[in-house]
């Protein structure tokens, strides 16, 4: 039976609470989820499951995934040691009409407002079916992280507005970068080029970088 979305932040971490422990397998089974042998093509497998089984409702609308509460939830495949190992995925990167559009209105604040981290132990050795769900925890940036975001943000939104997109590499920013998001080169979409021009260009998205989730994990965990 697919679970009904909590109706109250209560709800949702006893949920998050009660799947502690278990592996990704043992959740798949109680769901009839078929576990894929490795996840290299379907990445986002983890994070759907982990949707289905707390009543996440937002599917791919640029809202929270628990709209009602203001929750976004990410997952978020942790080392033996507990360090992220993968950049985490925001949102996506408007690369046309972004002149105007401010750090306050934009998605990946409304996104990062209020998040449930979710560690799962996503070592490469481990088979998926194996890895363990960790303790689930939320969060909600410090003003020194939202203005640490505000700056990577601005930084490379204006590199856009600019017609400059194709200048913006993973080493830019201190916590988030842009990077291309397609499942192939052959994916394009429009943006602005640098004489003012439409352009065609991959699909970006907006990433945290490790050393800003292992941050976020060290604060919770006292590692």
């Amino acid at each position: 039976m697919k679970p009904i979305k909590p109706h109250s932040i209560n709800e949702l971490m006893q949920r998050v609470s009660n799947i502690a422990g278990l592996t990704l397998g043992q959740l798949a089974s109680h769901y009839q989820f078929k576990t894929p042998e490795h996840l290299l093509k379907e990445k986002g497998w983890t994070g759907q499951l982990i949707e289905y089984a707390l009543g996440a409702t937002a599917g791919s609308k640029p809202t929270p995934d628990f709209e009602e509460l203001g929750i976004e939830l990410k997952t978020l495949p942790i080392s033996y040691k507990g360090k992220p190992l993968e950049t985490t995925f925001v949102s996506v990167t408007p690369l046309l009409n972004v002149t105007g559009m401010t750090w306050q209105q934009s998605n990946v604040r409304k996104k990062l407002n209020h998040v449930l981290w979710l560690p799962i132990l996503g070592e490469r050795d481990i088979v998926p079916f194996d890895r363990t769900i960790g303790s689930g925890f939320l969060w909600q940036p410090s003003a020194e992280q939202d203005a640490q975001l505000q700056r990577d943000w601005e930084e490379q939104m204006e590199l856009i507005a600019l017609g400059r997109v194709d200048e913006i590499s993973g080493h830019l920013g201190d916590a988030m970068q842009i990077r291309p998001k397609a499942a192939n080169s052959r994916i394009v979409t429009d943006a602005i080029g640098p004489n003012g021009q439409i352009i065609k260009t991959l699909p970006r998205g907006f990433y945290l970088k490790t050393s800003f989730t292992g941050q976020i994990l060290k604060q919770q965990f006292q590692l």
